[in-house]
């Protein structure tokens, strides 16, 4: 027996980062992998922790001895899973966390029939669009831009095992934390399903649009 691989996945601004820090201290033995990119490192970033960042010439040596179980370029950037790390912590048993977007969460589960995949939910347009705005660091074409990729990626969500909105992120951290401890102890999942709330969400998404 082995530990238990799960992902997820949230269009950019829905809060996810913070959802996955909150739910490793709550949930103990939960291991995120950390993955490698090409992208310059923010300066609120630390090595190590956010990514390993690497240049161009590295990252294609690595795909190249197929050091990573999935990449994908996003904005021009490159992002890889590494194989060796989440290979060696489930087979110590250890649940990890992969935070990829849709495609490579389709390339894992390929690779792990066995993975639970999680889509978080924004818990409306408004306040997507809102926090991709309040980043402060893109123009208004860019902006735009970036909350039609959401919707691109949200309209991925027929894909995942379970949905979980990050309306309020107490609710969206006890959700999650059940569906890791239904997992560990081999329990069906009693939370909410969600499936008529994404709906409604790309029904409002495509009016927008």
């Amino acid at each position: 027996m082995s530990g238990t691989l799960f992902i997820i996945s949230a269009a950019s601004g829905t809060g996810k980062t913070t959802l996955v820090q909150e739910l490793c201290k709550r949930v103990p033995d939960l291991m995120v992998s950390i993955s490698y990119t090409t992208r310059p490192r923010r300066p609120d970033e630390v090595e190590g922790v956010d990514y390993f960042y690497v240049d161009e010439d590295r990252f294609s040596q690595m795909v190249e001895d197929g050091e990573f179980l999935e990449y994908e370029t996003v904005f021009g950037y490159h992002y890889g899973t590494p194989r060796r790390w989440v290979e060696d912590m489930l087979r110590q048993k250890k649940d990890v966390i992969l935070v990829i977007d849709w495609q490579g969460a389709r390339d894992i589960r390929a690779l792990f029939p066995d993975c639970v995949t999680i889509f978080i939910l924004p818990p409306d347009l408004a306040t997507l669009e809102k926090r991709l705005r309040n980043r402060g660091m893109d123009d208004e074409a860019t902006i735009r831009r970036r909350f039609s990729e959401a919707m691109e990626e949200i309209s991925h969500y027929p894909g995942y095992d379970r949905l979980v909105v990050n309306d309020s992120l107490e609710t969206a951290l006890a959700e999650l934390t059940d569906l890791v401890i239904s997992k560990r102890k081999n329990l069906p999942y009693k939370g909410p399903d969600h499936q008529e709330f994404a709906r409604q969400l790309m029904t409002e998404g495509g009016q927008i649009q």
